[in-house]
């Protein structure tokens, strides 16, 4: 996989104003982290999409409870616990840990024993956050510039509910009470 310059990542998707470029732990500074960029990339697409999700559900959650009667009236962290679900959790961790095997593992090269360089490393060619069911890979060969546009534009959203869903966590747990 190349490895991308300094300016090459100043310049990539996710890259917009008002911020521009923004690093303030200075990580891409160390040119051993730039072998890294890739990996990075990869993690905040997914940590946005979950975000993505997590930030309407939760508000949903505290409104529409359609089991169990309606009854649960208590924060959305905790609401898991009023439920008589607690049995059912493991099966949707094995189902989440499932869909994380299959979609992340394949894209990492095979590391070689005694050699920590090759840990952690995506295959040549990846394209990130593409889990190969949208065509992403394909888009970014045949139209990149609309390919890089939604690519910052799923890169920016993702941020930003990023920092919802830790707001909203952080109000429910901070104040003991529900968002509304």
């Amino acid at each position: 996989m190349k490895v991308l310059s300094q300016q090459e990542i100043k310049s990539d998707t996710g890259v917009t104003a008002p911020f521009g470029y923004f690093d303030p732990a200075g990580t891409m500074v160390n040119p051993a982290q730039l072998e890294q960029y890739p990996y990075y990339k990869e993690v905040e697409i997914k940590h946005g999409r979950v975000a993505m999700l997590a930030a309407p559900g939760f508000v949903i959650a505290e409104y529409f409870h359609p089991l169990f009667g309606g009854s649960i009236d208590t924060p959305s962290y905790l609401a898991f616990q009023q439920t008589p679900l607690q049995t059912f959790w493991p099966l949707v961790v094995a189902a989440i840990g499932a869909f994380e095997f299959s979609t992340s593992v394949p894209t990492f090269v095979e590391p070689k024993k005694g050699d920590d360089s090759t840990l952690w490393k995506l295959k040549p060619g990846r394209v990130a956050g593409d889990l190969g069911f949208f065509g992403g890979s394909k888009l970014a060969k045949e139209e990149p510039a609309k390919f890089r546009e939604f690519q910052t534009k799923e890169i920016n959203n993702g941020r930003l509910a990023m920092i919802a869903i830790a707001g909203m966590v952080g109000q429910e747990l901070t104040t003991g009470s529900t968002l509304f």
